[in-house]
């Protein structure tokens, strides 16, 4: 699924509406994770932070009962691509060091790590731990041999 113009303005608003709520000027907020969510029914965007309140939502028209099998990987990759094109705001929230943009389904759970952001380190994309199992049995099988 490739998004359309519309949807990523939409997109871009809703991370405009979540940065404004948290100025880099206020004071800053201890919270760890901003978590999106997103309903493939209903096509809404929703933002919520570590006590489940809700900070902001959108509805994505184009994803009004959008049935493709790969919905959620490809919110992900769109979600990434506009949290990365406002870089500047996402990364300069009123919000205490480190926290990440975490995606997740309408039953809450998590489907992808979109954005981690700390003092040094920046984060975008994927399984942060992707092919660590691949890696360590090929370190025990160099090991034993």
């Amino acid at each position: 699924m490739k998004a359309n113009e519309q949807t990523l303005q939409q997109i871009d608003r809703f991370i405009g509406k979540l940065t404004q709520k948290f100025p880099a000027d206020n004071e800053q907020v201890p919270m760890t994770d901003i978590h999106v969510r997103v309903s493939q029914e209903s096509g809404d965007l929703m933002a919520f932070d570590d006590d489940d309140q809700e900070i902001t939502r959108c509805v994505v028209e184009e994803w009004i009962d959008n049935k493709d099998d790969n919905f959620y990987q490809s919110v992900a990759l769109v979600m990434r691509q506009e949290l990365c094109h406002q870089k500047n705001l996402v990364e300069n929230l009123g919000i205490i060091k480190p926290y990440n943009f975490v995606l997740e389904d309408d039953d809450r759970e998590s489907i992808a790590e979109l954005y981690v952001v700390d003092d040094d380190t920046v984060i975008i994309g994927g399984d942060l731990m992707e092919g660590l199992e691949d890696d360590l049995n090929d370190f025990f099988k160099r090991l034993f041999e």
